[in-house]
């Protein structure tokens, strides 16, 4: 055998030998006529299938090119191409560079417009607030691209996104109204700009991909460059900001379950002189579901308008209105005393009569960015969020060993309001050839949340419960108790407070931070601290409390594209609000997080990958008690649980025409204190809520010449093991091993592109779910069956 491998390995050697001197290789460099590099534009050999796209530098590289006299052509939207004629050796390098005749404006739009069409994003949003590259930034950060989210035909927020990021899986929780993301063993905070968006258990409403341009995923704590955040991390939705080009795209999807989908993407100039730029972004969806009487029709407007005072002064005003119309947001589940997956995929327990839910949420951003000077630059920001829910919820009262139960519905009317401000000042300071880069600012939020979700009715009785095994299911017709008349003649703040349903916070944080260069910025060493101030009220009690968070980084460029980094900081947030069993409030959660990372890009930066290994420390989190029902939580202060995990994030074009985003994560959380823990739960036990094993991936390939030209396929597929309960107590049943699978056809020319997915190919009955001691039942819900999505889009 050690002899076979030994052949192997020489015959392998001799062959890569044998092929590199059979080929040639080609490089330069393309720079606008001031110097500047053009990055992310296309060069490509005429008439070939060889390509490349250069890098931040204007780096390009084609390897294995055959000897002979080739047409390089290098272009992008919006710029005029240029040709050079080269002759390629046997075994040798040539080089060929470039020069563009853009000005300043014409570079930015040409980068911006050849970047939209890569997965793989090497910069952060504005919002994050960094001065540098995510390569070097000594965290991990993962980017979902528009890109991606075009080729996945995703329409939410909750609607397959997560596959791209590792680590990253989402609670079953209210159909697609809320995302609820966990990652690193807990549930991450949701962002919107740089907004810390989230005010209730159940909140926010789930983006609507229309107006989304990218999704970050900022792994551990993030308070030193956003609002209060997680010890487990966040995602920050960036939504789409005019580019100044005379661009527009019309989109129409239809599919599986009556989805009829369209959306307008409109993007131009107010003024002749381009100073005064808007984006205006529209949708409206209707969808039924694989379940009976479920549906969900959104609407969105979402307009932009930009004005460039001066050469140093930008203002940026934003509104974005989701309207949700939806079937009752409890309808998804499944009640069974027998275990998980035990009635058909497509059950249903909706009666026909319920009312629905409507939510109206609008938000009203505006945003000042000014030059201080050419190394220093001020941005402030201030945004109103303002949320309303009218609709029921449905739960069960009892489960009976027979597997008949009685469902109950609760009306569900909420109000949430929030008023959020920042201000922060990047710069950059040299003292001697020590470069620092600066970050100071402060945080301010005011949120409020009303809710009442205390007064409920039974649909069926006791007497005559809802027989799930009923072929005919008369009860989704009429239930055996009538629907419910809810009375609403108090204002919906007075019936909050007498219901547990109000959640008000407020706080104010200042912090500074300093990243360090030194060896020519090859290694860089960031100091920051944070000092927040939180006054939260709950439940009729109050608290206060103040903190202070260190955060200590280090990260090193072993070469232009490899840096390993090393990273311990802190978090101090509030806690969504919860009643404990034993009395008393929620203080706000502090946490660490030791981290140590090295990411790589590869084939001059056309793909990258990121390996990084974790602790994270939770103190005194909230954790929902063994008889906590939804609607009405009651809570206990768990002592503390470390999680710990390895995760790996590969995205890019691996070769030409072929891009994967493919990812892993190891995660295992734990509790290590107990707290106020009920005394069932022990040092060493798993925490609840959580994957073991996630692995995912997404490749797309693309012919990029002949007669076929632009027709690609997709497949994908995401795995699941280890999966753990949403709740301390787990049952006599585990959830099983995920698997589902993805493909998927598409054709895109210049102007329109035509997808066309397939969506669990297999068609694998899949759920997730828990165990509730208090009903003695298993609840699940089930995953669509099976489905189809159709898009067409145009450009012009």
């Amino acid at each position: 055998m050690k002899k076979i491998l030994s052949l192997l390995i020489t015959v392998l050697t001799i062959t890569t030998a044998f092929a590199q001197q059979q080929h040639g290789s080609i490089s330069g460099i393309v720079t606008a006529t001031d110097g500047s590099p053009v990055a992310y534009v296309s060069v490509a050999l005429k008439g070939t299938s060889y390509g490349a796209s250069t890098n931040e530098k204007g780096h390009f590289r084609m390897g294995r090119v055959n000897p002979g006299t080739y047409t390089v052509v290098v272009s992008a939207i919006n710029m005029a191409s240029q040709e050079k004629e080269i002759t390629v050796a046997t075994g040798q390098n040539s080089t060929v560079n470039f020069s563009l005749d853009l000005s300043t404006s014409q570079l930015k739009e040409v980068m911006v417009n050849a970047r939209t069409n890569s997965v793989k994003m090497d910069n952060p949003s504005q919002s994050l607030r960094l001065q540098e590259p995510l390569l070097q930034v000594s965290q991990n950060i993962q980017v979902i691209s528009g890109q991606s989210l075009k080729e996945q035909q995703i329409t939410s927020m909750s609607d397959g996104v997560l596959r791209n990021v590792s680590g990253a899986v989402r609670s079953e929780h209210w159909g697609d109204l809320y995302t609820n993301v966990k990652m690193r063993g807990s549930q991450v905070q949701a962002f919107r700009n740089g907004f810390n968006v989230v005010s209730s258990f159940w909140g926010p409403l789930t983006e609507d991909m229309s107006f989304v341009d990218h999704i970050e995923f900022v792994k551990g704590p993030a308070g030193f460059m956003l609002s209060n955040g997680d010890p487990s991390g966040l995602y920050n939705v960036v939504t789409k900001k005019p580019t100044g080009q005379e661009k527009g795209e019309i989109s129409f999807t239809t599919g599986s379950f009556n989805l009829n989908r369209a959306a307008l993407d409109l993007d131009g100039k107010l003024s002749k002189d381009g100073k005064l730029l808007y984006r205006l972004n529209l949708s409206a969806q209707n969808k039924n579901s694989f379940r009976t009487n479920e549906f969900n029709d959104r609407y969105v407007i979402a307009p932009v308008i930009s004005y460039q005072v001066d050469d140093k002064t930008k203002l940026t005003a934003e509104y974005v209105y989701q309207r949700a119309h939806t079937s009752d947001v409890g309808s998804y589940y499944v009640f069974s005393p027998k275990g998980y997956g035990v009635l058909p995929q497509s059950f249903s327990q909706l009666p026909a009569g319920l009312p629905p839910t409507n939510i109206n949420d609008h938000s009203f951003t505006v945003n000042m960015q000014h030059q201080l000077s050419d190394n220093w630059k001020l941005t402030a920001q201030a945004a109103r969020y303002d949320y309303y829910q009218l609709g029921t919820s449905m739960w069960a009262d009892t489960v009976f060993a027979d597997g008949k139960y009685v469902r109950n519905a609760g009306i569900w009317e909420a109000k949430s309001v929030m008023s959020l401000g920042q201000a922060f000042l990047n710069g950059k300071v040299n003292t001697g050839s020590v470069v620092h880069k600066i970050l100071a600012g402060v945080d301010m939020g005011d949120k409020k949340y009303f809710a009442d979700y205390s007064h409920t009715a039974s649909l069926d009785t006791k007497a005559k419960p809802f027989d799930p095994y009923d072929p005919t299911l008369a009860a989704l017709n009429a239930p055996a108790n009538g629907y419910p008349t809810f009375d609403r003649s108090t204002s919906l703040e007075a019936r909050a407070a007498e219901g547990f349903g109000l959640i008000n916070s407020r706080y104010t944080s200042l912090y500074v931070q300093d990243e360090l260069g030194f060896l020519d910025n090859k290694l860089r060493l960031t100091l920051a601290g944070r000092y927040t101030y939180i006054s939260s009220s709950d439940f009729g009690t109050t608290s206060d409390a103040k903190h202070f968070t260190p955060r200590v980084g280090v990260s090193v460029s072993i070469d232009d594209q490899t840096s390993v980094y090393g990273l311990y900081d802190q978090a101090f947030s509030p806690q969504v609000a919860a009643r404990l069993v034993n009395g008393g409030s929620v203080k706000p959660l502090t946490g660490s997080n030791l981290e140590f990372g090295i990411k790589k890009d590869w084939a001059d930066g056309k793909w990258n990958t990121t390996l990084a290994a974790y602790r994270i420390l939770r103190n005194n989190e909230a954790s929902a008690d063994t008889s906590s029902r939804p609607g009405n939580p009651v809570s206990f202060l768990l002592g503390q649980k470390r999680t710990q995990g390895i995760e790996f994030d590969l995205r890019g074009e691996l070769m030409p025409g072929l891009d994967l985003v493919a990812n892993y994560a190891y995660t295992d959380s734990k509790v290590s204190k107990v707290g106020d823990a009920p005394s069932t739960i022990k040092v060493g036990d798993i925490v609840p809520g959580y994957v073991k094993h996630i692995a995912n991936a997404w490749l797309t390939y693309k012919l990029r010449t002949g007669g076929l030209k632009g027709t690609g396929v997709s497949l994908g597929g995401s795995y699941l093991a280890g999966r753990q309960t949403d709740t301390w107590t787990p049952g006599l049943l585990r959830l099983p091993d995920y698997f589902k699978m993805d493909a998927g056809l598409f054709w895109e020319g210049t102007k329109m592109r035509i997808t066309g997915n397939v969506f669990n190919v297999l068609d694998k009955y899949t759920y997730s779910g828990s165990y509730y001691s208090f009903l003695n039942a298993y609840y699940y819900q089930a995953d669509a069956p099976r489905n189809y999505r159709l898009s067409v889009a145009y450009r012009f």
